[in-house]
């Protein structure tokens, strides 16, 4: 049972702190909105996720045509990144104690990891078989590998967006509008990324 729990821990911190739509979410957030909204999107994979275990378990199996439906879940997600990058590239003015500001960021974490492959990718593949393997061994071991997962993945997201919101005050409004910007140049490289893996899946293009 410990062993699970290890290997939660180490896959939850590597997903909760690699680059990504979410965590590239988490940081636009927490600077545009606080560490509320940061917050916020680091609690989103609570929600998504349970579903995507259950459909890509119960359903991807099923499926015979795979890759396809990868596809097309990477293009339209990359439409959502992309639009939040641009989104984030040509900000508001937002007050940093303004808390009447309806950030939607729940919203936001929400869409960007239903529209993403990489969920779909991490349960089909490592996480299932973890999961069975766990499952096997007892119901405790499965319930102590999704735990320690999720206590990790999101402790790392929460942390970061803590960071991000503290330094948040220290930064000029001219550095504070090019973070931004920056970060939403990263937000839409990694929309072409998912466009480009999308096209890939669906054998448009080469890999």
């Amino acid at each position: 049972m410990t062993d699970y729990v290890m290997t939660g821990i180490v896959l939850g911190l590597s997903a909760g702190l690699t680059p990504g739509p979410l965590l590239t979410l988490v940081i636009t957030e927490t600077l545009r909105h606080g560490i509320a909204s940061g917050v916020r999107v680091a609690f989103s994979p609570l929600l998504t996720d349970l579903p995507i275990i259950l459909l890509t378990l119960l359903i991807f199996s099923q499926v015979t045509d795979f890759h396809t439906l990868l596809g097309i879940i990477s293009l339209v997600g990359g439409g959502v990144i992309l639009y939040m990058g641009y989104e984030t590239i040509h900000p508001q003015h937002v007050d940093a104690g303004a808390s009447h500001v309806e950030a939607r960021s729940l919203l936001k974490g929400v869409l960007v990891n239903v529209l993403s492959p990489h969920p779909y990718l991490f349960w089909l593949s490592v996480g299932g078989a973890l999961m069975s393997k766990a499952l096997n061994q007892s119901v405790g071991s499965l319930v102590c590998f999704i735990g320690s997962f999720y206590c990790s993945l999101i402790g790392a997201k929460i942390a970061l967006a803590i960071l991000v919101g503290r330094s948040r005050h220290f930064l000029s409004s001219t550095m504070y509008t090019y973070t931004l910007r920056l970060l939403g140049a990263a937000l839409c490289l990694l929309a072409l990324f998912l466009f480009h893996e999308g096209l890939v899946l669906l054998g448009i293009v080469g890999a």
